[in-house]
């Protein structure tokens, strides 16, 4: 049993822990060493990539306590009143350090009226205080804001960043399981260090065992087995539109997530055509797909043009279409006859 959250127990406590974003990280570090600390820090990214973390460390290397570091979250504190309450704290001397952090997590989400009264602030802040506010949304945060702070972008995590902490963190748990499983969790959590971490931690609170098959993974996430994958990319090669209807059927049988279905095909399509044309990614595929990389070198060998950006274009029509249709697999099933041509 894990009575802890795997995206908290595992939540980087020093900048050298932080991974994927040392483009941030360096830069700050660098400058706290030489004492050149600014008054207003904006981190920008998408969710889960650490900057809640960075943050804290922040705090942290400063030697800033629990006491004297505040975490606001705007969506909930959105309002005039909410920001001028914080006004009028930021006047109050530390209670046991040098400064008082106080970071602001989605900023974005603050009303017109709150931005103008935190500008104040921000324009001349009392010494002790640092802000850092953290957004998913840059493009609604006000220039006059902007122009007040230090803006560092977070990237997103690549899948072989999150395909190794992944496995790092199951050895850590004491789990087992190859490198295509540990793929398909990256892939899911799609560009996120928490997302990931939470997946994970439902697929080994389903586990009876030490060992995380790829197979136990897909039914705990949703996602379809491995053979359903292939046997559609070579229902494709072949040209045969019976045996895709009849795996599109059957994943409506079991329940599967259609769009995740969709997903995971033009991943594995995108694969297929990195070894086409760019074969000497070949070792690195391979680290991200383990022994599925013999089953794509077979797939490419067709020689009737299935295979090809084209087949990519299309599935990336359907995907886009997935979340508007009210039946689960139109869309992918019009993709199969637009690839076959049986329209």
């Amino acid at each position: 049993m894990i009575n802890e959250a795997l995206y908290r127990k595992y939540r980087p406590q020093d900048f050298k822990e932080v991974v994927g974003q040392e483009h941030v990280t360096d830069v700050i570090q660098g400058s706290l060493k030489q004492g050149n600390i600014s008054h207003a820090y904006l981190f920008y990214g998408s969710r889960g990539t650490g900057k809640t973390t960075v943050a804290r460390i922040i705090a942290k290397r400063l030697g800033v306590s629990a006491n004297d570091t505040m975490e606001i979250d705007a969506a909930s504190n959105r309002g005039i009143d909410d920001i001028r309450e914080l006004r009028e704290s930021v006047h109050t001397l530390p209670f046991d350090s040098e400064y008082k952090v106080y970071i602001i997590d989605e900023v974005h989400m603050l009303t017109k009226e709150a931005f103008n009264a935190l500008l104040k602030t921000l324009e001349e802040p009392p010494r002790h205080v640092i802000f850092i506010l953290a957004t998913t949304e840059l493009d609604k945060i006000p220039d006059t804001i902007l122009s007040r702070c230090q803006v560092f972008t977070f990237k997103d995590p690549t899948t072989k960043i999150l395909q190794k902490l992944v496995k790092d963190i199951s050895k850590k748990e004491g789990f087992t399981m190859d490198d295509a499983s540990a793929e398909l969790i990256a892939f899911m959590g799609d560009g996120s260090f928490r997302d990931t971490q939470s997946i994970l931690q439902k697929v080994i609170s389903y586990s009876d065992d030490k060992k995380l098959d790829h197979g136990e993974i897909s039914r705990v996430v949703g996602a379809p087995p491995k053979k359903l994958v292939q046997d559609f990319l070579q229902g494709l090669v072949e040209g045969d539109s019976q045996k895709l209807f009849e795996i599109i059927a059957e994943a409506q049988v079991h329940t599967l997530d259609m769009h995740l279905f969709i997903k995971i095909l033009i991943k594995s399509l995108r694969q297929a055509l990195l070894l086409r044309y760019a074969p000497d990614m070949k070792n690195e595929i391979q680290e991200e797909v383990g022994g599925d990389v013999d089953f794509y070198v077979e797939l490419l060998k067709e020689k009737k043009g299935a295979i090809t950006s084209r087949t990519l274009e299309v599935l990336l029509e359907a995907e886009q279409r997935q979340g508007k249709a009210f039946i689960a697999t139109l869309p992918l099933e019009l993709a199969v006859i637009k690839l076959l041509d049986k329209e």
